[in-house]
């Protein structure tokens, strides 16, 4: 291996062998561990050390980095306190985590280090919003973030590379190629001939590097990030390394031949480079016993500490309460002047508010710009707030979301909009899995609001007429809106904004242009998890949302001899429950209607909380009504007998009748 120290201090060579030996002595002290069943798993990074070491050393301490979970140099080089890390390694309450998640799957903002999930693309993307942010607010920063050579075949990879090559952001996707994705080899990964050529497609600088080599690592990306603060663009650095261990150490590495283990054995990052210094005169025999000593002393010291923490105890309060960021609602009371518009009106003028209000805050979505988006929300958003703020974004719906995760951590607000609710599918997964479980994770917000232009009745057919907010009422950690009248989407739209946490926001489509009210003109808020009571009655609850609310409200007009009381949830988390019993209490009778299809949905839940809550007051069946149990036809005959709207009706006068 050849060293090249030209332009690099003697203090930083040393220092980089200490930073490399640290996370090879921790590993070495886990691994035993691991044997004495102290901690429960293990992801050695053995070998690949100077990547680590040598990125995180090439950037600024308050520039952010996202590892993954061989990269334990990342951490212990930001000087992360060890008693901490190992805390977190053995589930106690002083990591990162409090016992909720293992291994690295945390952040720290202290530490400017957001860390990965299992599901490893997601994190690519979050690197693009934090860049957006930086190059937003003008901070000439850099972010790294770390993925496999696995995980460059996942989808999430080249979406969140288009996403940084259009926008200029100033990445830098470090790719570890060791060889081995668990125990698939790269010629079952990929067919180009190396990498660095998947970042040609994207228009990207990419380079090959070796990832052994700590000075070449070092000097390579310490002058890359010098030249990208200034010019913000992404790279795509490919370190070719080698994995010691397995996957991780359950798995072994009988799947590996052993000449290839005895060639890279051979190439270790951490000897080799000792080697070096010690033959340039450069770390003295007594300076690398020092150095040594002090580790030991700080693992051992450490550890104990980790050790003498007693187990994490439970507590159902603190479990329930630190799901969601807090979030004190401000109630904004607006004037008198009103205007009669349509929903779709009062959504475009609570964004633009919410706009002028938040100066950090972002709207991405496909053709929301100059286009104004395909209902025309965001038209003249451009004009009024520029390019920058309102994006237009390829179609790539994961990354996007991601996107706007990087943008809240790194300190502003997003508004994505899912051209279709339908599409909502290909960004699943940062949604559930990342918005819906970093504050219960580690702490962070997910200052997020996802816009989901849903629903039938418009013979779209089944992939733009879903209604699908079932897939996310089910997730804890997410809040869903389903306003039905334009007062109500304008107001909630604007705490949607404003809270912290991520929000799922349904707008139903075949309500945009079909439903006038008269709005107040400025800017409002209303709370979440308070319903409306449309219609006072006595002799049945009626519970809906959306588009049922007016097929209710139909009904009711129809046969006004029906006492009905009938309530808008407007939101389904949180949903208050609590008008919901103090209603059946009152009628006796309950009937909810959602226009999603019946199984799984929330009238099964709202139905299951009534009869273990107001058992003894019902005086017939709780009845759901909801739509087909198929995919939503396109023909007009077809969709109008899929929708629940006519049942409805033979539904309720039955229920009446019990």
């Amino acid at each position: 291996m050849q060293f090249n120290n030209k332009g690099i201090d003697t203090k930083t060579q040393i220092s980089l062998y200490e930073r490399m030996l640290k996370p090879r002595m921790i590993e070495e002290k886990m691994l035993i561990l691991l044997r004495q069943g102290k901690i429960s798993k293990w992801f050695s990074g053995i070998g690949q050390e100077a990547i680590s070491v040598g990125v995180t050393s090439a950037l600024e301490a308050d520039e952010y980095v996202l590892p993954m979970h061989r990269n334990l140099g990342v951490f212990t080089t930001r000087n992360i306190p060890l008693d901490r890390l190992f805390a977190q390694w053995q589930g106690k309450e002083n990591g990162f985590t409090k016992g909720r998640d293992r291994s690295f799957h945390f952040g720290t903002q202290d530490y400017k280090i957001v860390g990965m999930i299992s599901h490893l693309g997601p994190q690519l993307g979050v690197a693009d919003g934090i860049a957006l942010a930086d190059v937003l607010k003008n901070r000439k920063k850099v972010t790294a973030v770390f993925s496999g050579e696995g995980g460059t075949s996942e989808g999430d990879f080249h979406e969140a590379l288009n996403i940084a090559s259009v926008w200029n952001l100033p990445v830098l996707f470090c790719i570890e190629n060791n060889g081995y994705g668990l125990s698939t080899p790269t010629n079952e990964q990929y067919a180009c001939k190396k990498l660095a050529d998947k970042g040609i497609g994207y228009g990207m600088e990419s380079y090959t590097i070796d990832g052994n080599n700590i000075l070449e690592v070092y000097s390579m990306v310490d002058a890359i990030c010098k030249r990208i603060r200034q010019k913000p663009a992404p790279v795509l650095l490919i370190f070719d390394t080698f994995r010691m261990r397995g996957h991780e150490e359950a798995s072994g590495t009988k799947y590996v031949p052993q000449d290839l283990m005895d060639k890279w054995a051979a190439k270790d990052p951490l000897e080799n480079y000792l080697e070096f210094l010690r033959n340039e005169n450069i770390l003295s025999e007594e300076k690398e016993v020092e150095i040594k000593k002090g580790i030991i002393h700080e693992i051992d010291e450490n550890l104990q500490l980790a050790f003498d923490e007693p187990e994490v105890e439970p507590n159902l309060n603190k479990e329930l309460a630190e799901v969601f960021h807090s979030f004190e609602y401000d109630e904004v009371v607006p004037n008198d002047k009103k205007d009669n518009i349509r929903l779709v009106d009062a959504i475009s003028q609570g964004l633009k508010q919410s706009m002028e209000k938040h100066d950090d805050l972002v709207i991405m979505g496909q053709d929301i710009a100059d286009y104004g988006g395909v209902f025309k929300i965001t038209d003249g958003f451009v004009e009024a707030f520029g390019k920058e703020r309102v994006r237009n974004t390829p179609i790539c719906e994961s990354a996007v979301v991601a996107a706007a995760m990087g943008l809240s951590i790194n300190g502003m607000k997003a508004v994505m909009e899912m051209q279709f609710a339908d599409f909502v599918s290909t960004g699943f997964n940062p949604i559930v899995n990342y918005l819906a479980k970093s504050h219960y994770r580690w702490a962070e917000k997910a200052d997020v609001v996802i816009r989901m232009p849903c629903g039938g009745g418009v013979g779209a057919g089944p992939f733009h007429s879903q209604t699908n907010e079932a897939w996310f009422t089910k997730t804890p950690g997410l809040k869903v809106a389903y306003p039905a009248f334009p007062h109500d989407a304008k107001g909630l739209l604007a705490t949607a904004i404003n809270d912290p946490n991520p929000v799922l926001f349904f707008e139903h489509k075949g309500l945009y242009r079909s439903i006038y009210q008269e709005v107040p003109t400025d800017y409002y808020t209303l709370p979440f998890g308070k319903a409306s009571i449309l219609k006072e009655g006595d002799a049945i609850t009626i519970v809906s949302y959306g588009a049922g609310v007016h097929w209710a409200l139909e009904t009711l007009q129809k046969h006004p001899e029906i006492s009905a009381e009938l309530i808008d949830l407007r939101t389904l988390m949180p949903l208050d429950m609590e008008s919901i019993y103090s209603s059946v209490k009152k009628t006796g009778k309950l009937i909810v209607l959602q226009e999603d299809s019946l199984f799984g949905g929330i009238a099964s839940d709202i139905s299951a909380l009534v009869m273990e809550h107001c058992f003894e007051y019902l005086d017939g069946p709780i009845k759901r009504v909801a739509s087909l149990e198929t995919p939503i036809p396109f023909a007009k005959t077809l969709e109008d007998n899929y929708l629940p709207k006519q049942r409805f009706e033979s539904d309720l006068l039955d229920l009446l009748a019990y």
